[in-house]
């Protein structure tokens, strides 16, 4: 009978064991990577179907512009995060029988596609959209864009804060440029060593030539950045757009550091204070003969376009239009 006990409590102490391992990987590690996003959200990196143009219930920033396009308008294209701007731009100024969307992508004979940035700048380099909005592209995007002939020209239409992030917990505030490059360098390793807990960093990246990368690749000035096999086991931080996992994505649990002790506030990226603001731009290989694709360019620098940009959320290059949110 003892022993039978024995092996008893032998066995429910291993279970114990286990069970204490997994709830231990569980919360360092899985439950950190969980993507609780709607399959929408995960396929596509944003909700395509909550700011579509001409949709009744659209969350994008409508407006019906004084000008008009032609039957057969240029193809549009762009980043995730800026998916509800060029969105506006085709409600503004498309007609509508010119899009085409089935509920879970745009046909192909649709003028408003959604590649992402990677795909977006593949599909202008081989010439199958006419015209994107964009950040800047990578080394390696502007080089196959060559490659394939294309002729990129940027038209600058706003600006958004590239961001830095931590869990909300974090004690951490604030932290400077050179510290960021510091971690993401492989060069600080835990948060005690700028202000915060005992803990690892985890510095996460994004894939190579989404916008948000080479946007950090451009930060970082040419110093590689290098992951901690350990980090894990510690506290991350990320980076991405202010607009996207503010506005767009609303990504709860998180907070935006101050970056040399100023906050990414929309005055603060208007007053150029914040010290990394990033552009997006209207893209196009400057070869292309669409008719249209001048008259839209055009327009989108005018005063309804960056009320749009500012409605949007973003900060639009007319300064005029800067107070349009306040």
């Amino acid at each position: 009978m003892k022993i039978l006990t024995k092996q008893i409590l032998s066995l429910v102490g291993a279970a114990a064991v286990f069970l204490a391992f997994d709830l231990a990987v569980y919360n360092t590690v899985t439950r950190r990577c969980i993507d609780k996003t709607s399959a929408e959200m995960q396929a596509k990196s944003v909700e395509v179907s909550e700011y579509l143009p001409f949709a009744e219930e659209t969350k994008i920033a409508a407006l019906d512009a004084s000008m008009k396009l032609s039957e057969h308008p240029p193809v549009i294209d762009g980043a995730a995060g800026l998916f509800p701007v060029y969105s506006a731009f085709v409600h503004a100024v498309y007609p509508e029988q010119t899009v085409q969307y089935d509920g879970e992508s745009f046909t192909p004979d649709s003028a408003m596609q959604y590649s992402n940035t990677r795909g977006a700048y593949k599909a202008l380099a081989e010439h199958s959209v006419d015209l994107a909005v964009l950040v800047k592209p990578s080394a390696e995007q502007l080089a196959y864009a060559e490659e394939q002939g294309a002729e990129l020209e940027f038209v600058p239409l706003g600006y958004d804060a590239f961001v830095f992030f931590v869990n909300e917990s974090n004690p951490v505030e604030s932290l400077t440029c050179e510290q960021i490059r510091d971690i993401y360098a492989g060069e600080i390793h835990r948060w005690d060593q700028v202000g915060g807990k005992r803990l690892r960093i985890d510095a996460k990246q994004r894939n190579a030539g989404s916008g948000s990368q080479s946007a950090m690749k451009a930060f970082m000035g040419g110093r590689k950045m290098h992951a901690d096999p350990l980090g894990f086991t510690g506290s991350a931080i990320g980076f991405s757009f202010r607009y996207y996992i503010a506005d767009l994505v609303g990504v709860r649990g998180i907070k935006m550091l101050a970056l040399d002790g100023i906050p990414p506030t929309p005055e603060h990226i208007a007053d150029g204070s914040y010290p990394v603001v990033s552009t997006f731009y209207a893209v196009y290989d400057k070869h292309n003969q669409h008719p249209d694709l001048p008259r839209l360019i055009a327009w989108m620098q005018s005063e309804e376009a960056q009320k749009i940009i500012a409605d949007t959320g973003f900060i639009p290059v007319n300064p005029s239009q800067q107070s349009l949110r306040e």
